[in-house]
């Protein structure tokens, strides 16, 4: 009799018990090119983003998020939660000769929340396989739903902006002329989320925004023909608008509370792109080793759950997304070895167990990080926090106490992952 009373009690106050025994939905949007040093919240003076920098007000903001300095094997990184020495994915295409995540071998976060229950969907830059070879590769890899740049097309470069070459749901989308690309794939995540919205759902939306070649935007006063780094900003800025599209939709369905949204960037900026943080200017270093090439924004809003605010200065790579899925989701983790640490913690408030340090490969270049200290493979051990620019490396011989223990800590490191 209690528990029915209590029971209710909870509906009367707007509670049902499906509702509250939901499994949280999942949008995870992934920027491509964007280094941390593009963005408001990140101290960024060069660019508008009044959307991610209020997503970033309302939730978590890591300071120290890192992952491949390129493309194609950071998202095979962050999609399998392996790092790239396992996968084969440490270069820009390097599995198969045929750009090919095979899916009998990698378990994705697709397939993962998939078998959790979850209608999984994703819309915009794909780039591991060619869609003419390989039309139903993205249902294979665990996505229900699609809408993807076809970045090749019976061998010929394709456009992802302006004019888009578009593969929707296993066949090519037709009438694209005219309409620009980035719109194309906002309105299906947006469309995916309103059709979904009464069952747990994953959208992953891996953007073709802010990649070169830079190009107007529907938004740049200059017109459609204006191009090159000038535009830049107007990317940033259209990028950033179709964020807050996207946390619109969830808010006019009434599931901001029940969404856990992360966002972050697949690498560095575009190399030689240069951006002011306060008075300091930071070039783009995608595709080198340096922390401009694999420092990455990193922001986790989940409102009632996440606390608004909170800048973390946690250590946290790739590798850690599949583990704190699972851990939100209730979803397994894949049979073969997973290299990630869950921060799920750190999105309920907590302390969690945050990971000592993040590893780099990009070839056969590889570096261990931690807040202070970065050790290359070549063996250059750099104070990052004195030494930013990587110019000063330590001699092994006369090296502080400190400076040798970072050493040694991190040799074993790197001596185990290769």
């Amino acid at each position: 009799m209690k528990l029915f009373t209590a029971a209710l009690a909870l509906l009367a106050l707007g509670f049902s018990p499906a509702q509250d025994a939901r499994k949280p939905n999942v949008v995870l949007i992934l920027a491509d090119d964007l280094g941390a040093e593009c963005l408001g919240s990140y101290g960024s003076t060069s660019y508008k983003t009044p959307h991610l920098d209020a997503l970033a007000r309302s939730g978590l903001r890591f300071e120290n998020a890192f992952c491949t300095p390129l493309c194609s094997p950071s998202r095979v990184q962050l999609m399998t939660g392996r790092y790239g020495f396992r996968t084969g994915w440490t270069q820009l295409i390097e599995a198969e000769g045929d750009e090919f995540l095979n899916p009998q071998k990698e378990k994705t976060f697709g397939h993962l929340l998939k078998a959790a229950g979850y209608a999984t969907g994703i819309a915009g830059k794909w780039q591991l396989c060619h869609f003419d070879k390989h039309p139903d590769h993205l249902r294979e890899c665990g996505f229900d739903e699609s809408c993807m740049w076809t970045w090749q097309w019976e061998g010929k470069r394709s456009s992802r902006y302006w004019d888009p070459s578009v593969w929707q749901n296993g066949k090519m989308l037709p009438g694209t002329d005219g309409k620009y690309g980035p719109d194309i794939f906002s309105d299906f995540a947006c469309d995916f989320i309103r059709r979904h919205k009464d069952k747990p759902f994953f959208f992953y939306y891996p953007m073709a925004l802010v990649h070169d070649p830079f190009v107007a935007t529907p938004d740049s006063k200059e017109g459609k023909k204006a191009k090159g780094n000038k535009v830049f900003p107007d990317m940033v800025a259209y990028m950033d608008k179709i964020v807050g599209k996207i946390v619109a939709t969830l808010d006019e369905c009434k599931l901001r509370e029940n969404t856990l949204l992360i966002f972050t960037g697949d690498n560095g900026t575009t190399k030689g792109v240069p951006s002011q943080v306060g008075d300091k200017t930071v070039i783009g270093g995608k595709s080198t080793m340096k922390d401009t090439g694999s420092h990455v924004p990193l922001i986790v809003s989940w409102p009632g759950t996440a606390p608004a605010g909170k800048v973390l200065d946690d250590m946290v790579d790739f590798t850690d997304v599949i583990p704190t899925l699972c851990d939100l989701t209730g979803a397994k983790l894949p049979g073969a070895p997973t290299d990630g640490r869950s921060f799920a913690e750190q999105i309920r408030g907590r302390k969690g167990t945050p990971r000592e340090w993040v590893f780099v490969q990009l070839g056969k270049n590889r570096f261990v990080r931690d807040q202070r200290w970065k050790l290359h493979s070549d063996g250059k051990l750099f104070d990052i926090k004195k030494d930013p620019e990587e110019t000063q490396p330590f001699a092994g011989e006369s090296e502080p106490a400190d400076a040798a223990a970072a050493r040694k800590r991190f040799e074993e490191v790197l001596s185990k992952l290769r």
